[in-house]
């Protein structure tokens, strides 16, 4: 009876830790008050989000978060953050917006509020010129990476037959590391790997098999609604100007795509 009592209040005392940080985070008024707001960006995985060579954050994420920091009329703060610990940082009040390759699904709906998408990104298998990754079936021949946690893991673990041998890494940057040094056969990436592999070994990989099409939206806080609201207004407001359209035309080398309206599973807006 004493280890259950102890249990129940152990998780009693957990419950209240959460209900705590959730009750401290900021709002939006108190983010403009400050005169910054906190953007969590990836920190290593451009044109998406990352620091340069200067120190800045870089990448379309990050000109996306410029973007609302002046709608807010505050300044952006960008923390660098790796594929794991987006979420972690956000429900901890690390940051105070998450502009960081969030893809959209129903797993991450139970954990952050999304805005509506702002960005498409095409997940695919990307393997060696003359290796057989043609049907999933394959994949259990060769060494597949893939960064932990992200929407290409979860859709090519879907689909690859029991015991392919799936690796997993801390973030992009890492998981093409692994495929440039042989450590992995082939990876699971977003549209732009080809792109940083072809730089690194030109004319020995492609895109073998596309995984899924992903869109992403703006993570906030669940049950934020001052900052669910403020991130759709921004969106609704900038994604139809010349400066949005130029933005993806400089980091997505493409022109702003069909985007969806509703997804299932997955609400852009908090009931009210």
């Amino acid at each position: 009876m004493l280890h259950i009592t102890r249990i129940a209040a152990a998780a009693a005392l957990a419950l209240a830790a959460v209900a705590g940080t959730q009750a401290d985070a900021r709002s939006v008024e108190e983010a403009k008050a400050s005169g910054t707001i906190r953007i969590g960006i990836q920190g290593d995985n451009c044109p998406w989000g990352c620091i340069n060579s200067s120190g800045q954050a870089d990448g379309y994420d990050a000109a996306m978060g410029r973007a609302f920091a002046e709608y807010l009329g505050v300044q952006a703060e960008f923390v660098p953050l790796a594929v794991a610990n987006r979420i972690p940082a956000l429900t901890t009040d690390k940051v105070d917006v998450l502009f960081a390759t969030m893809a959209m699904n129903p797993e991450r709906a139970q954990s952050i509020q999304f805005s509506v998408p702002y960005a498409a990104n095409q997940m695919s298998v990307v393997g060696p010129k003359d290796a057989d990754l043609s049907t999933p079936e394959k994949l259990a021949d060769y060494r597949i990476g893939v960064p932990r946690s992200a929407a290409q893991d979860t859709a090519l673990t879907a689909i690859a037959p029991e015991g392919t041998n799936i690796m997993r890494f801390d973030d992009d940057a890492a998981t093409i590391q692994a495929l440039m040094s042989g450590q992995v056969d082939a990876v699971g990436g977003n549209q732009f790997y080809i792109t940083r592999i072809e730089a690194g070994a030109p004319g020995r990989y492609e895109n073998k098999m596309p995984l899924t099409a992903l869109y992403n939206g703006v993570g906030t806080r669940l049950g934020e609604a001052d900052w669910n609201q403020t991130v759709n207004a921004f969106l609704g407001e900038f994604m139809k100007t010349d400066e949005f359209k130029g933005i993806y035309n400089t980091w997505m080398h493409m022109d702003p795509p069909q985007l969806p309206t509703e997804m299932e599973g997955v609400p852009f807006a908090i009931a009210q």
